[in-house]
C-alpha cells in the first residue's frame, strides 16, 4: 500500500492506495504545525483505524508539503509506524513535465502533483484550477507547466472583509436565494459565490487568450464544490487529483530511489 499525505496550511489531506492505483481510503485533519512527531503518529493510527485499514501494509509514502515545520515531524511519524522513509516532493523529484519557472523550487509541492496527475488524467492543454486556501490556476501544455497565477482564497477573502469592515458580518459560505442580495448577509454571499465564479471563467479566458483554448479545466480543492457550479464555463471538479498525482510522482521515481537505497 502506498500512503500519500498532502500537508496544506489549512487541512491535511492523506490517501491510501493499492499498488494498482486505486484508492483505498481518503481523510482530512486539520493543519496543525506545532504537533510534534508523537501525536502525528497517534492521528495517522487514528485515521487508519477509522477507515480499518493496516498502517503495517504500507510499503512506501509520499508527502507534499506547503508547511515546513510539519514536514519532517509527518515523514517521522509515517517513518516510526511503517518503517517506510517517505519521499518528500521537491527539487529532484523526477516529474515528466517541463517546468516553465523562473526558480523551480518556488513552484508549491501541491501544484506539482496536481498538474503531474491532470497530465496522467485529462487530454491537453489543461487548466488546473485548486481552490484551496489560495486560489490558483495552472496552465498545462504539451507537457509543459506554463505558469499560474495565484488569487486570495474564498475563505481568506471572507474572513478578511468581515475583519476589516467594522459592520459587515461573519458569515457562512452558502447560496444566496438570488444574485441580488437583499440583505447584508445575502450580499456578501452573493459577492463571494457569484464573484469568485466571475472571477475564474475571465482567467480561463485571459489564460486561454495568451496561450491557446484548453481542451480540458479541472478543478479541485475544498471549496471547488462552493464554485464550480456558478461558473459559466464547463468545468470538471476531481477532488482526489491532487492525492492522485502523489501517487504517480511515487511510482515515477521508484527506480531512482531504489538506486539511492531509500
Amino acid at each position: 500500500m502506498i500512503l500519500t499525505v498532502d500537508i496544506g496550511n489549512t487541512a491535511t489531506t492523506m490517501g491510501l492506495y493499492t499498488p494498482e492505483g486505486t484508492l483505498r481510503f481518503r481523510g482530512a485533519l486539520k493543519t496543525d504545525k506545532n504537533k510534534t512527531q508523537d501525536q502525528l503518529a497517534i492521528d495517522l493510527l487514528d485515521m487508519f483505524h477509522l477507515y480499518q485499514a493496516d498502517i503495517g501494509e504500507v510499503t512506501g509514502g509520499v508527502i507534499s508539503s506547503v508547511v515546513p515545520p510539519m514536514t519532517h515531524a509527518m515523514a517521522g511519524a509515517i517513518r516510526q509506524l511503517s518503517g517506510v522513509r517517505p519521499m518528500i516532493v521537491g527539487p529532484g523529484v523526477k516529474t515528466g513535465m517541463n517546468i516553465l519557472a523562473e526558480v523551480h523550487n518556488q513552484l508549491g509541492a501541491d501544484i506539482v502533483a496536481s498538474s503531474v496527475a491532470a497530465l496522467q488524467k485529462y487530454p491537453q492543454p489543461i487548466i488546473v484550477i485548486d481552490m484551496g486556501t489560495a486560489t490558483t490556476l495552472s496552465y498545462l501544455g504539451n507537457n509543459t507547466y506554463e505558469g499560474c497565477v495565484i488569487i486570495p482564497g474564498v475563505r481568506i477573502a471572507v474572513e478578511a472583509l468581515s475583519g476589516r469592515a467594522a459592520e459587515l458580518p461573519h458569515i457562512s459560505i452558502e447560496e444566496p436565494p438570488s444574485v441580488f442580495g437583499r440583505s447584508t448577509i445575502d450580499a456578501m454571499r452573493s459577492g463571494v459565490l457569484y464573484g469568485n465564479a466571475g472571477m475564474i471563467d475571465s482567467m480561463i479566458q485571459r489564460m486561454e487568450e495568451a496561450a491557446q483554448p484548453a481542451a480540458t479545466v479541472v478543478m479541485t480543492g475544498g471549496n471547488a464544490a462552493l464554485i464550480q457550479k456558478y461558473c459559466r464555463r464547463e468545468i470538471h471538479i476531481d477532488e482526489n487529483l491532487l492525492l492522485d498525482g502523489l501517487y504517480y510522482l511515487y511510482q515515477k521515481n521508484q527506480d531512482r530511489r531504489r538506486r539511492r537505497g531509500d
